[in-house]
Protein backbone atom coordinates (compact mmCIF):
# COMPACT_ATOMS: atom_id res chain seq x y z
CA UNK A 1 0.00 0.00 0.00
CA UNK A 2 3.04 2.30 1.20
CA UNK A 3 4.37 1.68 -2.51
CA UNK A 4 1.00 2.43 -4.27
CA UNK A 5 0.80 5.70 -3.35
CA UNK A 6 4.62 6.59 -3.31
CA UNK A 7 4.42 5.70 -6.99
CA UNK A 8 0.91 7.87 -7.53
CA UNK A 9 2.85 10.45 -5.89
CA UNK A 10 5.77 10.36 -8.31
CA UNK A 11 3.35 10.46 -10.74
CA UNK A 12 1.33 13.55 -9.69
CA UNK A 13 4.35 15.31 -9.30
CA UNK A 14 5.55 14.92 -12.97
CA UNK A 15 2.45 16.22 -13.98
CA UNK A 16 2.54 19.48 -12.04
CA UNK A 17 6.43 19.68 -13.47
CA UNK A 18 4.98 19.78 -17.00
CA UNK A 19 2.39 22.31 -16.14
CA UNK A 20 3.93 24.22 -14.06
CA UNK A 21 6.91 24.82 -16.68
CA UNK A 22 4.84 25.35 -19.75
CA UNK A 23 3.90 28.69 -18.51
CA UNK A 24 0.21 28.73 -19.09
CA UNK A 25 -2.03 31.61 -17.40
CA UNK A 26 -4.97 30.22 -15.52
CA UNK A 27 -6.19 26.45 -16.18
CA UNK A 28 -7.76 23.68 -14.65
CA UNK A 29 -6.01 20.80 -13.48
CA UNK A 30 -7.63 17.34 -12.99
CA UNK A 31 -5.44 14.26 -11.77
CA UNK A 32 -7.77 10.86 -12.04
CA UNK A 33 -6.15 7.37 -10.85
CA UNK A 34 -7.68 4.10 -11.04
CA UNK A 35 -8.45 2.81 -7.76
CA UNK A 36 -6.62 -0.05 -9.01
CA UNK A 37 -3.54 1.82 -9.99
CA UNK A 38 -0.39 0.26 -9.16
CA UNK A 39 2.91 1.87 -11.29
CA UNK A 40 3.03 5.22 -11.94
CA UNK A 41 1.09 7.68 -15.04
CA UNK A 42 1.24 6.28 -18.54
CA UNK A 43 -0.95 8.52 -20.37
CA UNK A 44 -0.91 12.40 -20.53
CA UNK A 45 -3.49 14.26 -22.10
CA UNK A 46 -3.10 18.20 -22.95
CA UNK A 47 -6.11 20.27 -24.65
CA UNK A 48 -6.62 23.41 -24.88
CA UNK A 49 -4.39 26.46 -25.75
CA UNK A 50 -0.89 26.64 -24.27
CA UNK A 51 1.37 29.58 -26.35
CA UNK A 52 4.67 29.68 -26.18
CA UNK A 53 4.54 26.61 -23.70
CA UNK A 54 8.23 25.34 -22.97
CA UNK A 55 8.25 21.67 -22.52
CA UNK A 56 11.96 21.04 -23.92
CA UNK A 57 13.32 17.68 -22.76
CA UNK A 58 10.02 16.31 -21.39
CA UNK A 59 8.97 13.04 -20.99
CA UNK A 60 5.62 12.97 -22.90
CA UNK A 61 5.88 9.56 -23.94
CA UNK A 62 2.12 8.91 -25.55
CA UNK A 63 0.63 12.28 -24.87
CA UNK A 64 -2.92 12.94 -26.53
CA UNK A 65 -2.66 16.69 -27.80
CA UNK A 66 -6.49 17.01 -29.33
CA UNK A 67 -7.69 19.86 -30.67
CA UNK A 68 -4.57 21.55 -28.90
CA UNK A 69 -3.49 25.10 -29.71
CA UNK A 70 0.42 25.09 -29.04
CA UNK A 71 1.52 27.99 -31.08
CA UNK A 72 5.54 28.62 -31.01
CA UNK A 73 5.82 26.31 -28.18
CA UNK A 74 9.25 24.66 -27.36
CA UNK A 75 9.26 21.38 -27.31
CA UNK A 76 13.57 20.88 -28.03
CA UNK A 77 14.44 17.31 -27.72
CA UNK A 78 11.22 16.01 -26.27
CA UNK A 79 10.22 12.69 -26.04
CA UNK A 80 7.36 12.18 -27.91
CA UNK A 81 7.23 8.46 -28.82
CA UNK A 82 3.85 7.09 -29.76
CA UNK A 83 1.93 10.34 -28.92
CA UNK A 84 -0.89 11.94 -30.88
CA UNK A 85 -1.39 15.54 -31.99
CA UNK A 86 -3.95 15.28 -34.15
CA UNK A 87 -5.85 18.06 -34.90
CA UNK A 88 -3.75 20.47 -33.22
CA UNK A 89 -2.20 23.53 -33.71
CA UNK A 90 1.75 24.01 -33.04
CA UNK A 91 2.53 26.43 -35.90
CA UNK A 92 5.79 28.28 -35.20
CA UNK A 93 6.78 25.40 -32.40
CA UNK A 94 10.20 24.43 -32.42
CA UNK A 95 10.65 20.28 -32.58
CA UNK A 96 14.13 20.24 -32.92
CA UNK A 97 16.11 16.78 -31.50
CA UNK A 98 12.83 15.73 -30.79
CA UNK A 99 11.93 12.08 -30.72
CA UNK A 100 7.99 11.66 -32.44
CA UNK A 101 8.69 8.08 -33.70
CA UNK A 102 5.48 6.67 -34.33
CA UNK A 103 3.64 9.89 -33.19
CA UNK A 104 0.20 10.03 -35.00
CA UNK A 105 -0.26 13.55 -36.67
CA UNK A 106 -2.85 13.56 -38.89
CA UNK A 107 -4.59 16.87 -39.58
CA UNK A 108 -2.48 18.83 -37.48
CA UNK A 109 -0.85 22.37 -38.54
CA UNK A 110 2.89 22.69 -38.20
CA UNK A 111 3.00 25.54 -41.06
CA UNK A 112 6.62 27.04 -39.78
CA UNK A 113 7.94 24.34 -37.71
CA UNK A 114 11.40 23.10 -36.70
CA UNK A 115 11.77 19.31 -36.78
CA UNK A 116 15.75 20.03 -37.94
CA UNK A 117 17.55 16.29 -36.77
CA UNK A 118 14.01 14.97 -35.06
CA UNK A 119 13.25 11.07 -35.37
CA UNK A 120 10.19 10.86 -36.92
CA UNK A 121 10.46 7.25 -38.24
CA UNK A 122 7.41 5.56 -38.44
CA UNK A 123 5.37 8.63 -37.92
CA UNK A 124 2.41 8.94 -39.48
CA UNK A 125 1.26 12.59 -40.56
CA UNK A 126 -0.87 12.18 -43.62
CA UNK A 127 -3.09 15.30 -44.56
CA UNK A 128 -1.08 17.84 -42.10
CA UNK A 129 -0.35 20.98 -42.89
CA UNK A 130 3.69 21.50 -43.68
CA UNK A 131 4.23 24.29 -45.44
CA UNK A 132 7.77 25.67 -44.87
CA UNK A 133 9.02 23.52 -41.89
CA UNK A 134 12.33 22.85 -41.62
CA UNK A 135 13.12 18.87 -41.66
CA UNK A 136 17.15 19.56 -42.49
CA UNK A 137 18.86 16.24 -41.12
CA UNK A 138 15.22 14.65 -40.03
CA UNK A 139 14.62 11.13 -40.06
CA UNK A 140 11.31 10.02 -41.55
CA UNK A 141 12.11 6.83 -43.08
CA UNK A 142 9.12 4.70 -43.06
CA UNK A 143 6.44 7.30 -42.26
CA UNK A 144 3.28 8.36 -43.98
CA UNK A 145 2.97 11.94 -45.42
CA UNK A 146 0.36 10.66 -48.23
CA UNK A 147 -1.97 14.04 -48.78
CA UNK A 148 0.08 16.19 -46.32
CA UNK A 149 0.96 20.03 -47.85
CA UNK A 150 4.90 20.94 -47.69
CA UNK A 151 5.43 23.72 -49.83
CA UNK A 152 8.49 25.36 -49.21
CA UNK A 153 9.75 23.11 -46.95
CA UNK A 154 13.47 22.63 -46.18
CA UNK A 155 14.36 18.77 -46.37
CA UNK A 156 18.10 18.86 -46.83
CA UNK A 157 19.42 15.95 -45.86
CA UNK A 158 16.51 13.75 -44.65
CA UNK A 159 16.28 10.85 -44.45
CA UNK A 160 13.07 9.60 -46.69
CA UNK A 161 13.50 6.25 -47.65
CA UNK A 162 10.74 3.90 -47.31
CA UNK A 163 8.65 7.33 -46.88
CA UNK A 164 4.81 7.54 -48.16
CA UNK A 165 4.30 10.71 -50.21
CA UNK A 166 1.42 9.60 -52.27
CA UNK A 167 -0.29 12.92 -53.54
CA UNK A 168 1.82 15.17 -51.34
CA UNK A 169 2.61 18.33 -52.75
CA UNK A 170 6.28 18.96 -52.28
CA UNK A 171 6.61 22.46 -54.52
CA UNK A 172 8.93 24.83 -54.31
CA UNK A 173 11.14 22.44 -51.57
CA UNK A 174 15.01 22.32 -51.02
CA UNK A 175 15.69 18.23 -50.22
CA UNK A 176 19.10 18.64 -51.75
CA UNK A 177 20.69 15.42 -50.54
CA UNK A 178 17.79 14.12 -49.47
CA UNK A 179 17.28 10.37 -49.60
CA UNK A 180 14.21 9.05 -50.71
CA UNK A 181 15.32 5.79 -51.55
CA UNK A 182 12.24 3.04 -51.67
CA UNK A 183 9.53 5.83 -50.82
CA UNK A 184 5.84 6.36 -52.58
CA UNK A 185 5.77 10.10 -54.22
CA UNK A 186 3.05 9.14 -56.70
CA UNK A 187 0.79 11.96 -58.03
CA UNK A 188 2.92 14.33 -55.88
CA UNK A 189 3.57 17.67 -56.75
CA UNK A 190 7.61 17.92 -56.79
CA UNK A 191 7.71 21.22 -59.09
CA UNK A 192 9.78 23.66 -59.83
CA UNK A 193 11.72 22.48 -56.30
CA UNK A 194 16.10 21.65 -55.56
CA UNK A 195 16.61 17.76 -55.55
CA UNK A 196 19.91 17.75 -56.15
CA UNK A 197 21.80 14.43 -55.49
CA UNK A 198 18.70 13.34 -54.09
CA UNK A 199 18.34 9.36 -54.36
CA UNK A 200 15.25 8.26 -55.85
CA UNK A 201 16.57 5.05 -56.55
CA UNK A 202 13.99 2.51 -56.61
CA UNK A 203 11.08 5.18 -55.59
CA UNK A 204 7.45 5.17 -57.57
CA UNK A 205 7.01 8.75 -58.85
CA UNK A 206 3.94 7.41 -61.26
CA UNK A 207 2.04 10.47 -61.77
CA UNK A 208 4.34 12.44 -60.08
CA UNK A 209 5.00 15.79 -61.53
CA UNK A 210 8.86 17.13 -61.36
CA UNK A 211 8.11 20.54 -63.77
CA UNK A 212 10.80 22.93 -63.54
CA UNK A 213 12.68 21.08 -60.74
CA UNK A 214 16.16 20.92 -60.38
CA UNK A 215 17.37 17.14 -60.40
CA UNK A 216 21.32 17.76 -61.24
CA UNK A 217 22.97 14.51 -58.79
CA UNK A 218 19.92 12.85 -58.22
CA UNK A 219 19.82 9.08 -58.85
CA UNK A 220 16.94 7.76 -60.67
CA UNK A 221 18.04 3.89 -60.74
CA UNK A 222 15.15 1.84 -61.29
CA UNK A 223 12.62 4.29 -60.57
CA UNK A 224 9.11 3.73 -61.63
CA UNK A 225 7.82 6.94 -64.11
CA UNK A 226 4.94 5.91 -65.51
CA UNK A 227 3.51 9.16 -67.26
CA UNK A 228 5.46 11.14 -64.71
CA UNK A 229 5.51 15.03 -65.96
CA UNK A 230 9.22 15.81 -66.54
CA UNK A 231 7.58 18.86 -68.67
CA UNK A 232 10.51 21.58 -67.96
CA UNK A 233 12.70 19.79 -65.69
CA UNK A 234 16.11 19.87 -65.67
CA UNK A 235 17.02 16.22 -65.84
CA UNK A 236 20.27 16.63 -67.69
CA UNK A 237 22.98 16.07 -65.19
CA UNK A 238 21.06 13.42 -63.68
CA UNK A 239 22.19 9.73 -62.95
CA UNK A 240 20.67 6.38 -63.65
CA UNK A 241 17.70 7.72 -66.17
CA UNK A 242 17.10 5.22 -69.06
CA UNK A 243 15.33 5.48 -72.53
CA UNK A 244 12.72 3.43 -71.11
CA UNK A 245 11.96 5.55 -68.07
CA UNK A 246 12.04 8.47 -70.13
CA UNK A 247 9.46 6.81 -72.53
CA UNK A 248 7.41 6.22 -69.93
CA UNK A 249 7.18 9.94 -68.40
CA UNK A 250 5.70 12.73 -70.50
CA UNK A 251 7.55 15.72 -71.61
CA UNK A 252 8.17 18.23 -73.69
CA UNK A 253 10.72 20.73 -75.58
CA UNK A 254 11.74 22.38 -73.03
CA UNK A 255 12.95 19.25 -70.82
CA UNK A 256 16.53 18.36 -70.51
CA UNK A 257 17.65 15.20 -70.24
CA UNK A 258 21.14 13.36 -70.34
CA UNK A 259 23.22 11.81 -73.02
CA UNK A 260 21.32 10.96 -75.85
CA UNK A 261 17.76 10.38 -74.09
CA UNK A 262 14.55 11.94 -75.95
CA UNK A 263 11.59 13.03 -74.13
CA UNK A 264 8.23 11.27 -75.26
CA UNK A 265 5.47 13.80 -75.72
CA UNK A 266 2.06 12.91 -73.90
CA UNK A 267 -1.09 13.08 -75.27
CA UNK A 268 -3.80 14.34 -73.01
CA UNK A 269 -1.52 16.16 -70.39
CA UNK A 270 -2.91 19.38 -69.89
CA UNK A 271 -1.31 22.44 -68.45
CA UNK A 272 0.47 22.62 -64.83
CA UNK A 273 -0.74 24.49 -62.19
CA UNK A 274 2.38 25.15 -59.78
CA UNK A 275 1.89 25.88 -56.59
CA UNK A 276 2.80 29.71 -55.68
CA UNK A 277 6.25 29.95 -53.26
CA UNK A 278 4.83 29.94 -49.05
CA UNK A 279 5.67 33.05 -49.23
CA UNK A 280 2.90 33.91 -51.68
CA UNK A 281 0.25 31.91 -49.77
CA UNK A 282 -1.76 33.56 -47.54
CA UNK A 283 -1.83 32.69 -44.37
CA UNK A 284 -4.26 29.49 -42.93
CA UNK A 285 -7.37 30.07 -41.89
CA UNK A 286 -7.84 30.19 -37.94
CA UNK A 287 -8.25 26.27 -36.14
CA UNK A 288 -11.54 25.62 -34.48
CA UNK A 289 -11.90 26.92 -31.37
CA UNK A 290 -9.81 25.02 -28.52
CA UNK A 291 -12.01 23.80 -25.38
CA UNK A 292 -12.73 26.47 -22.89
CA UNK A 293 -9.82 24.90 -20.07
CA UNK A 294 -6.66 22.36 -20.66
CA UNK A 295 -7.35 19.58 -19.09
CA UNK A 296 -4.03 17.11 -17.62
CA UNK A 297 -4.95 13.48 -17.03
CA UNK A 298 -2.62 10.85 -16.20
CA UNK A 299 -4.15 7.21 -15.97
CA UNK A 300 -2.34 4.11 -15.56
CA UNK A 301 -3.55 0.57 -16.84
CA UNK A 302 -4.04 -1.38 -13.56
CA UNK A 303 -6.75 -4.17 -13.79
Amino acid sequence: MTRRLSNASLALGAAVAVLASAGSASAELRFQFGSQDRDVARMVSLGGSCNRCELSGRDLTGAAFTGAVFLNATLVGANLRGAELQGSNFTGSDFSRADLTGAEMIGANFTGANFSNAQMSGAEVSGATLVRVRMAGTDLSGAELNGANMNGAVLTGADLSSTEMNATTLANVSARSADMRSAEIAMSNLSNGDFRNVSFRDATLNGARLTGGNFAGADFRDAEMHRTDIRGADLSGARGLTQEQVQRACGDANTRLPGNLTPRVCRGVTGVRVVPHPRAVPTPPAPPVPPRVRNLVVASSGH
